[in-house]
């Protein structure tokens, strides 16, 4: 596994990719509406910097109120996102996703609680 993006939830996606292109030299490569949200995809590295500004209630809209803006989870790339989290019920990590769905640009993605994984809300995708 590896690392494949950091979500960054923020009222002005767009915004803060002009600054991060600037700032990092990271393009954008990819922009979507999903899920009642702006996603902005910015390259770095062979990573991403996913960022999220919600335009609908949900969880996005939710951590924005609570927490403000900022880091909202880490992905980690796997080949499978179904035997990852077989690995994390072994493991006795608590899940979000009891199964595989749909994330953004089309990956396959599931969530792990982050009362088990150290405060981090931890995402699996696969491409």
């Amino acid at each position: 596994m590896e690392l494949d993006h950091v979500g960054v939830a923020s009222a002005d996606a767009a915004g803060l990719a002009a600054m991060f292109e600037e700032l990092f030299d990271a393009p954008l490569v990819h922009e979507e509406e999903f899920d009642g949200m702006s996603v902005l995809f910015l390259e770095l590295g062979g990573s991403y910097f996913e960022l999220l500004e919600p335009h609908e209630e949900g969880a996005i809209g939710r951590y924005l109120d609570e927490y403000g803006p900022g880091i909202h989870h880490v992905a980690v790339r796997t080949d499978s996102v179904a035997d990852a989290l077989d690995t994390a019920r072994e493991v006795g990590v608590e899940l979000i996703d009891e199964n595989p769905r749909q994330g953004a640009w089309g990956h396959e993605v599931a969530f792990l609680h982050p009362k088990s994984t150290g405060g981090v809300l931890v995402e699996f995708v696969s491409h």
